[in-house]
């Protein structure tokens, strides 16, 4: 396991520094944990390790309200009664406790006794010394006792509030705040950074996807992209960890608390990495090319004018893969957010959060595997399924989504189009209101179009996208503009038309009929969501 620790070198440079070094921990400290965890001899002990961390994560993500599931609330948040999310969290920390008890071992009754000195030892200086010694972290064991003490205490704390009928904003996201503390003064375990990794569990095992991650020119780009294949694969996992809590069994068991603590941490991933693709995948690529425009020597800028310019479209054609997967995971997400997931506060009984967690995982399995494929097909590389997911029904998962994708476009391609002809162009005042649904178009073109285009190798590719690049150009739409995109709209239109087709024809959905009604009623909840790019 010391292996996982080398030095990043050679073309594995930028993948191999996100995935050592977004935890910042120190050369020792990394060696002492690969080696602690290379030692442990419990079973599936990635998986109980992945699921602490994200628990420990919660506590910083599950503070936050906006990453719990259900509708935007009217009530200021100082209004809301946070009884039913602190019982949720203490859920949580209950989980934790259990799997830090799993990691530790035999080493765990050495917490036991320690906690059993604490009470009978009657000068508080032996006290003050014990302490001491619980919570020093010269060793992983050690940073899994310090937690294991800090949260079996908070849990007494939380015991203590639950008693009362109502808990207020303030008073949760202090105990909350209490345990992130007590996470980010954690030697060994501290997953709070958003958008870090681990070789434990995120390292990616297709050849496939190192090799086109190490293809990226550019030291800024290739980091890019590596930083959102990881994160793709790693909300990936977070799917698979709710799949697993939903499906487990156990007579007493209530899994809500745990559910919704890795819905937090999924959404809140799902937000930083679509903040930062969206908002600085661009100036850094910018600023890369300039670079490498400003390191050629001036008698050779002619000469290398070709080359310059074909890593222009490059650049360009990276940032808009990025910026689309930025808008259609906030998309996704906000939909089973604010759709499939009932409010912590909603009273569903666990049955009912079961049903809801699978059925979300169900719907967004695959809109992040199609993600992922499109990236590569956005880098040129044809990814195949069955090389980058280690599922054998993704194929025909991924081809279903396609194709409901492709048909929900399609009708928003058609509704575009037939609301341009009929405007009121020749107006130049009322273009503020009256091309509102030209913003929008161009929102979820951004989303979900651009996608569909590098999926379906549309021929018409360049024409299409410049199009809607004109309408972008302008705040009043001109109407010879709006009509080179209506043109484009209605071809676009025809070829995703036939596209379904095609893919209805696909082997792995050979008896699958298309049902067209819950396509429909998915249509409409994207189209309830008017800002694709906006506040979440």
């Amino acid at each position: 396991m010391r292996a996982l620790a080398r030095a990043p070198s050679g073309d594995d440079e930028v993948y191999s520094e996100l995935l050592l070094r977004t935890r910042g921990l120190r050369g020792e400290q990394r060696a002492a944990r690969d080696a602690w965890f290379g030692a442990l001899t419990i079973d599936a002990k990635d998986d109980a390790l992945f699921e602490l961390e994200v628990l420990l994560k919660a506590s910083a993500c599950f503070a936050n309200p906006r990453n719990h599931p259900g509708p935007p609330r009217r009530a200021p948040v100082v209004a809301q009664d946070f009884r039913d999310a602190t019982l949720c969290f203490r859920e949580g920390l209950s989980r934790s406790v259990v799997l830090c008890r799993q990691l530790l071992g035999s080493r765990d009754r050495a917490f036991v006794f320690h906690r059993y000195l604490e009470t009978v030892l009657p000068e508080d200086q032996l006290r003050s010394k014990l302490s001491r010694e619980g919570t020093a972290q010269a060793t992983p064991e050690d940073g899994l006792l310090a937690l294991r003490h800090g949260l079996t205490s908070t849990i007494e704390v939380l015991d203590g509030v639950l008693r009362a009928p109502r808990v207020p904003f303030r008073l949760f996201y202090a105990l909350l705040a209490g345990v992130q503390r007590e996470v980010g003064h954690n030697a060994y375990f501290n997953p709070l950074s958003a958008l870090e990794f681990r070789p434990e569990f995120d390292r990616i095992r297709s050849a496939q996807v190192l090799e086109l991650i190490r293809s990226v020119p550019g030291g800024v780009a290739q980091r890019l992209v590596a930083l959102a294949f990881l994160s793709l694969f790693r909300m990936l996992r977070y799917l698979r960890l709710l799949g697993r809590i939903a499906t487990e069994s156990g007579r007493r068991r209530r899994i809500a608390g745990r559910a919704y603590l890795v819905l937090a941490v999924l959404r809140s991933d799902a937000r930083a990495l679509g903040d930062h693709l969206r908002r600085r995948a661009g100036e850094l690529l910018a600023e890369s090319f300039g670079r490498e425009v400003l390191a050629a020597p001036a008698g050779e800028l002619v000469g290398r004018a070709d080359s310059l310019r074909g890593a222009a479209y490059r650049f360009l054609a990276i940032r808009s893969a990025l910026e689309a997967i930025a808008g259609n995971s906030r998309l996704e997400l906000r939909r089973a957010f604010q759709h499939d997931l009932p409010p912590v506060d909603a009273g569903a009984t666990d049955s009912e959060v079961r049903a809801a967690v699978l059925a979300t995982v169900a719907n967004l399995r695959p809109a992040l595997r199609n993600a992922v494929l499109f990236l590569g097909n956005a880098l040129g590389v044809r990814l195949e399924e069955g090389g980058v997911f280690d599922d054998h029904a993704a194929r025909r998962e991924t081809s279903e989504r396609l194709r409901r994708d492709v048909w929900m476009f399609a009708q928003i391609v058609r509704a575009f189009a037939a609301k341009a002809q009929h405007s009121p162009s020749e107006d130049r005042w009322a273009g503020a209101q009256s091309f509102q649904f030209v913003r929008e178009f161009l929102a979820y073109f951004r989303a979900m179009g651009y996608p569909l285009l590098r999926a379906a190798d549309y021929p018409r590719f360049d024409g299409f996208l410049a199009a809607m690049g004109r309408l972008e150009d302008t705040d009043l739409v001109d109407p010879a503009r709006l009509e080179r995109a209506i043109d484009e709209c209605v071809a676009f239109h025809g070829y995703l038309l036939q596209l379904f087709e095609d893919i209805s024809r696909r082997d792995v959905l050979e008896g699958v009929p298309f049902d067209r009604r819950a396509a429909a009623g998915a249509l409409r909840l994207y189209l309830g969501d008017r800002e694709p790019h906006g506040a979440t």
